[in-house]
């Protein structure tokens, strides 16, 4: 019986470290596009739902589609919202590939790991 008890712990952490190893592999594969030689936008935005829809779209529109070609992305990080903001963003950066969008924690580490090699 308390093999069995022991046998079930220990899948339960494999597996707990197999989802941390995808969770890893996808926040990698989302953001190895970022690199030290370009201009991000970093945006921090907190209970702005009736705002952050234009504002967006004027940055985007002005930033990365005129004249100005180093800009890379727009990370519009969500300070914990209370109202719809964050479900704004969420859409808008399924529109523009430009958008990303984080949280403080992990904005703080993707400036942290920015690759200034490539």
């Amino acid at each position: 019986m308390v093999n069995y008890i022991l046998e079930g712990i220990l899948w339960v952490l494999a597996l707990y470290g197999l989802f941390e190893i995808i969770k890893t592999i996808i926040y990698t594969y989302t953001y190895t596009k970022l690199r030290a030689d370009g201009i991000y936008v970093i945006i921090a935005v907190k209970n702005q739902e009736k705002k952050i829809e234009v504002f967006l779209r004027s940055l985007v529109f002005r930033l990365l589609y005129g004249k100005e070609e180093n800009v890379k992305d727009l990370i519009v990080v969500d300070l914990n919202s209370t109202d719809e903001t964050r479900k704004i963003i969420e859409k808008m950066s399924n529109d523009y590939d430009e958008i990303k969008i984080s949280d403080w924690r992990e904005c703080k580490e993707l400036i942290d790991n920015i690759d200034e090699s490539k």
